[in-house]
C-alpha cells in the first residue's frame, strides 16, 4: 500500500523518529566539512525514480530543498513554480492535472492556496503525494524539519517550553507545529501578534486529538511567570495517568477538558522561540490590530531567553531582528539546512528505498466519515468551496462525538462546524444536534439549519426522550 504525507497525522510517533534517524545517518555519511549540517554529495538510491514539485504559490526553501533531496538521493526533477504557465491558468482541475502529472513522475510534492487541495490531489492519483503546504492548513514537512531542529539541538522533544511569536491565525508552520509538538509532549505557550491568536479549530482538535490542555496563569505554579513571561496560557499534554486529575463537571469530562498544574520551576526558561512572520497573503483586511513585535537581541536579554533557540521557518520581513544572525542561539539558517537530510529521508521511505521506517499502512483515523451531500464546508478557502473543483469534489466531515453535541470535521482542511440538526435518512426526520450521539446509524444524516432540512424533505421532531439519540447501527 502506498504512503502519503498530507498532515502530520499521517504519520505515527515512531515513524517520526524512524524518518529523523534516516536523516541523522544522510548527515552522518553526507556532510560537509566545514558546515555539518549541510548534505554535499549523492547516494544514488533514487537513481530510477522522477519527483514532479507542483508549486502553486511561491516558495524558495521548501522548493529547492525537496529538489535538491531528490538531487542528493540520485533521482530527477521536474518542477512546476508558476501556476501561470500551467493548464490550472486555463481551468484544470486539480484531479485532472495530477492524473495528467502522475504519468511522467513516481512522486509528486505539491503546494497550493487552497486548504485540502493536497488531498484532494492524494486521492487523484495513484503515486505517493506529499504536501509542502496547503493554504492556512498544515506544513507537515516544515514540521518535521522543525521538530529534528528542536531534538538535534536540545536533545528531546519531551517537556521542552517552546514560545510560538508572531501569526498564529493564518501561519500554517505554527499549525502543524503545535500538533507535533503536543505529540511529543512539548509545552506549547503562545506569545502572538495582537488579534492573530491560535484559531478556536486548532486550540480544540489540541485538546481532542491530543489531550494537550490549557493551563492559565493561576495554574502556573510559580507566580513570577505573570511578570516576566507576559502570556495568558500554556498548553500542556500531561503525563497519563499521572499529573491530571479530570474537571468534575461531566461535560467537561467528555470533552476531555483536564486540569493539571505546573511544577513550580516549569517555565524558569525557555528551550526555544519559534518566530513567524505576518501572513499578509493570508490576511483579509486588517488583522492585526497593533504594532507587529519583533525578536531581537534585546527581547531575548532577560535570563528566562540565555539558552534558548531562535527557530523561523523564514522568510523573515521584520520580526526577526538581523542583530541575532550571529548570535550563537540562532539555528534558523541551520533549520534551513535540515530540510535536506529530512526530505531526503521522507523520499526514500515513501519511494520504499529504505526499508523498516513506514508501515505499510497509515495510522487508523479515530474518526468515522459523513459522506451525505447536505451542508458544506463553513471555511471559504476550502478546495471544496472552490467553483473549479465543485465539478467533481463535495464536502467530507469526519464525525467527532463531544458533549451533548457532535460536531462535524472537514476531511479535506479540518475546519469545524457545530450542525443545528442531526437525524435519519430512513425516517426522514431530524432534531435539534443537543444530545449525545451514543452509536451512529448507518443512514445518519445532518444539517445546517432547518431550511436546508425542509428542502431535502425531512420533518422536524423534539430531541428524543432522555436527552440521548440512540440508534442501532
Amino acid at each position: 500500500m502506498r504512503r502519503d504525507l498530507i498532515t502530520l497525522d499521517d504519520l505515527t510517533e515512531t515513524e517520526i523518529q524512524a524518518l529523523f534517524g534516516l536523516a541523522e545517518d544522510f548527515l552522518q555519511r553526507m556532510t560537509s566539512p566545514d558546515h555539518p549540517h549541510r548534505i554535499r554529495g549523492r547516494d544514488p538510491i533514487a537513481q530510477d525514480f522522477v519527483l514532479a514539485t507542483l508549486f502553486y504559490e511561491a516558495s524558495t526553501r521548501t522548493r529547492f530543498s525537496f529538489e535538491a533531496a531528490m538531487l542528493r538521493l540520485g533521482g530527477e526533477v521536474l518542477s512546476s513554480a508558476d501556476p501561470k504557465t500551467t493548464s490550472a491558468s486555463k481551468g484544470e482541475t486539480m484531479a485532472d492535472t495530477v492524473r495528467v502529472v502522475e504519468n511522467y513522475a513516481d512522486l509528486i510534492v505539491i503546494r497550493h492556496p487552497w486548504e485540502g487541495a493536497v488531498r484532494v490531489a492524494a486521492e487523484y492519483t495513484d503515486v505517493p503525494v506529499i504536501n509542502a503546504g496547503d493554504g492556512g492548513h498544515e506544513h507537515p514537512t516544515q514540521t518535521l524539519c522543525d521538530l529534528f531542529t528542536l531534538q538535534r539541538e536540545k536533545g528531546t522533544l519531551k517537556n521542552l517550553n517552546v514560545l510560538l511569536w508572531g501569526d498564529l491565525k493564518n501561519g500554517r508552520t505554527v499549525h502543524s507545529l503545535v500538533y507535533g509538538l503536543a505529540r511529543f509532549g512539548a509545552r506549547i505557550i503562545p506569545m502572538p501578534a495582537d488579534g492573530l491568536g491560535l484559531p478556536d479549530h486548532v486550540i480544540h482538535r489540541l485538546s481532542r486529538d491530543y489531550d494537550c490542555i490549557p493551563i492559565d496563569k493561576k495554574d502556573m505554579g510559580d507566580t513570577r511567570v505573570l511578570d516576566e513571561l507576559p502570556v495568558d496560557v500554556v498548553y500542556v499534554t500531561p503525563e497519563k495517568p499521572h499529573q491530571r486529575s479530570l474537571f468534575t463537571d461531566v461535560g467537561e469530562v467528555e470533552d476531555k477538558h483536564l486540569r493539571t498544574r505546573l511544577p513550580s520551576n516549569a517555565l524558569a526558561k525557555i528551550d526555544a522561540c519559534y518566530v513567524t512572520r505576518l501572513q499578509k497573503e493570508r490576511m483579509s483586511g486588517n488583522e492585526a490590530g497593533g504594532e507587529y513585535p519583533m525578536v531581537d537581541a534585546k527581547f531575548l536579554k532577560g535570563r528566562r531567553y540565555k539558552e534558548s533557540s531562535v527557530m523561523h521557518p523564514l522568510p523573515r520581513v521584520s520580526e526577526l531582528g538581523y542583530d541575532l544572525d550571529d548570535d550563537r542561539r540562532a539555528v534558523y539558517f541551520k533549520q534551513a539546512a535540515y530540510g535536506v537530510p529530512i526530505r531526503m529521508a521522507l523520499i526514500a521511505a515513501i519511494l520504499k528505498l529504505k526499508q523498516g521506517i513506514l508501515a505499510e499502512e497509515p495510522p487508523h483515523r479515530l474518526h468515522p466519515v459523513y459522506r451525505e451531500r447536505t451542508l458544506p464546508c463553513p471555511n471559504p478557502q476550502c478546495v471544496t468551496c472552490q467553483e473549479s473543483e465543485q465539478r467533481y469534489l463535495w464536502p467530507r466531515f469526519w464525525i467527532v462525538p463531544v458533549a451533548n453535541s457532535v460536531l462535524l470535521r472537514c476531511t479535506f482542511c479540518e475546519h469545524e462546524i457545530t450542525p443545528a440538526l442531526v437525524g435519519t435518512a430512513s425516517s426522514k426526520t431530524v432534531h435539534a444536534n443537543t444530545s449525545r450521539l451514543e452509536s451512529l446509524p448507518t443512514d445518519l444524516v445532518f444539517f445546517a439549519h432547518e431550511e436546508s432540512a425542509r428542502q431535502a424533505g425531512y420533518r422536524f421532531e423534539s430531541t428524543p426522550s432522555g436527552g440521548k439519540y440512540s440508534s442501532s447501527k
